[in-house]
């Protein structure tokens, strides 16, 4: 069980989360629980080490030091639930990172889990003991303390769940399942009984924050079924059967050709007008941006109106925007471009689904709706259950529904 800042923003929802646990000890299951920090505690001692000169000083955020101070919201929280489960007469300790252990390389600030020894954890819950974990945090070879990068707690979780052989992970946030868009844009969106790994994957790497990417990929490598629900119920329903389950793609019985709509408006599209259309031009491009940690999306190329030049746009996030720009222009004279233009007022609107891969016209719908919106497509990319279109951001709700329309979604 694992649950989020929103969960466990304060004392009384702690108390609540006490009761979902006990729910399932009561149901006969042996139960380890993931917590993260408090609601803001992240970014409050995010703020802190910036203030103690982390920041000025031009320090990483790879800093060892950083990584104590953030990890320690979990240890409060996990300290906190298990004092509560021990009121109610239940069985609990709390464990760190380091106790537990989970061993982690020392890219400290984004680490990665390496290996969960099983030993400790799994003689505890066999002797009765509720485990509380404090997730988003490891511990290197050599004794430092690590965290996981933000989200970080969902990948403690089924990485836990995987490594003492757990029936499902339950990932408990604010909302009560996975939709099949965003239900404050689409009223008519609906809650999925299950959705594939694959799909999941697609769909939280697109924008949906209802799990963190890197837990669905371990997921998915571990073959760990993951639950999502919400932790504001009544300790009887969350046991029920609710929320969404992520599993295999065969143990879904009916497949549906779209199981979602996904949209980002973290986009922003670069393009380079009169490039040399010769080899080796975008070897020249990507490489420059992937040695500054750019991440590129979508990528598109087009002939020009002269015969030897073309044209290129390609997006990356937001925030890597003005990066981009600087890096093409420092580069100019070598990559030979005769213009450069970023538009930041752009979005990625998406449609999932495994059935795309036995089905076809998913496209042709998919362009249609948009086409009889009045919406412009300005790149387009595919994957085997995936079609991605970037668009005006003025557009996207427009987009999200039509498209939600489309497919049918509204009526699940």
């Amino acid at each position: 069980m694992k649950f989020g800042g929103t969960s466990v923003a304060d004392l009384e929802r702690i108390r609540r989360v006490g009761r979902l646990v006990a729910a399932e000890v009561a149901a006969g299951h042996r139960v380890a629980v993931v917590v993260s920090a408090m609601a803001g505690k992240t970014n409050e001692m995010v703020a802190w080490t910036d203030a103690a000169g982390r920041a000025a000083s031009g320090l990483p955020e790879s800093d060892d030091e950083y990584d104590t101070v953030v990890a320690s919201g979990e240890q409060v929280t996990a300290g906190l639930l298990a004092m509560v489960l021990r009121n109610m007469g239940l069985n609990a300790r709390s464990w760190l990172g380091w106790q537990v252990p989970i061993m982690t390389d020392d890219a400290h600030g984004r680490a990665r889990i390496e290996d969960i020894p099983p030993e400790k954890l799994v003689a505890a819950m066999d002797a009765g003991e509720i485990a509380v974990i404090a997730g988003f945090q490891g511990v290197t070879s050599t004794g430092r303390i690590t965290t996981l990068g933000r989200g970080g707690s969902d990948t403690s979780a089924v990485a836990i769940a995987a490594a003492v052989g757990a029936i499902r992970c339950d990932i408990y946030t604010d909302v009560d399942g996975v939709y099949t868009t965003d239900p404050r844009i689409e009223s008519k969106a609906r809650r999925l009984s299950k959705i594939s790994y694959e799909e999941m994957l697609e769909m939280a790497s697109l924008g949906a924050k209802v799990l963190q990417t890197r837990s669905v990929e371990l997921a998915m490598a571990k073959r760990v079924p993951v639950r999502v629900l919400s932790s504001f119920v009544e300790p009887g329903e969350a046991v029920a059967d609710t929320g969404t389950i992520v599993c295999d793609e065969e143990e879904i019985m009916e497949k549906r050709i779209v199981s979602g709509v996904a949209f980002s408006r973290d986009e922003a599209k670069v393009t380079l007008f009169g490039l040399p259309d010769t080899p080796g031009v975008s070897s020249k491009i990507f490489s420059s941006l992937a040695d500054a940690n750019v991440n590129v999306d979508m990528i598109v190329q087009s002939k020009a109106r002269t015969s030897d030049s073309a044209n290129m746009a390609f997006t990356v996030g937001r925030r890597d925007a003005q990066r981009a720009l600087e890096i093409m222009k420092e580069h100019k004279a070598e990559i030979g471009y005769e213009d450069v233009t970023v538009d930041e007022d752009v979005a990625k609107v998406s449609v999932v689904g495994v059935g795309m891969r036995s089905h076809a016209g998913v496209a042709k719908s998919m362009f249609k709706a948009l086409a009889d919106k009045g919406v412009n497509i300005q790149v387009i990319s595919t994957s085997e259950i995936k079609i991605s279109v970037l668009i005006d951001a003025a557009y996207t709700e427009l987009a999200v529904r039509a498209l939600h329309a489309a497919y049918g979604l509204d009526q699940l």
